[in-house]
């Protein structure tokens, strides 16, 4: 009686440790090279797959998955792939938009004092990350090394380095934010 209760209490969590360990594992390079086709940029690709799992792990003790974990993750990553696609448009047609704005006769001192001012605030959020995630965070940017590289070379696993990886970004987003919003309206005031 006390496994029929365990068994059932375990159907009301979509996904358990040991399933999740798993699904990853089974399934990871699949849906990899499924992102690749969709939106045939690898890091992107392998960034979309990582995020997936992740809010699939965190979100696990409330998910309810009424078709198969597969049929769940595939759309998933389709869902995440086109948000991607939909960004990079934006982003190039904003691009483009700048590059109208900006008078051809730009003044290059200006640009370099602010890419100048961009690197140090950089530097600066990267010296503000707590150590492991400015480690790995280099690692994997500046470095070019997979996760599964970097767990290897670290000795922690690759949940952990996709955890301070996930940490590093958010501290970087948020600690640079104000200075890239400034920097878009200078920009867009000198056109």
């Amino acid at each position: 009686m006390k496994q029929a209760q365990t068994g059932s209490k375990d159907t009301k969590s979509a996904v358990t440790a040991s399933s999740f360990e798993t699904i990853f594992k089974t399934l990871y390079k699949e849906l990899f090279g499924y992102a690749c086709t969709l939106i045939k940029h690898e890091p992107a690709a392998e960034g979309i797959v990582q995020q997936v799992f992740l809010n699939l792990w965190g979100n696990r003790d409330t998910l309810v998955i009424d078709i198969s974990i597969k049929a769940y993750l595939y759309k998933s990553i389709y869902n995440y792939c086109l948000n991607y696609l939909k960004h990079q448009q934006v982003r190039s047609v904003h691009e483009k938009y700048i590059a109208k704005q900006l008078p051809a006769h730009a003044d290059n001192a200006e640009a370099k004092v602010l890419g100048e001012e961009l690197r140090s605030h950089i530097h600066e959020a990267l010296n503000a990350l707590p150590e492991q995630c400015g480690i790995v965070f280099r690692m994997s940017r500046f470095e070019g090394l997979k996760y599964q590289e970097i767990a290897d070379k670290l000795g922690l696993s690759v949940k952990t380095i996709e955890v301070q990886m996930g940490k590093a970004l958010r501290l970087m987003r948020a600690r640079l934010a104000e200075y890239l919003s400034i920097t878009i309206g200078i920009v867009m005031l000198t056109g």
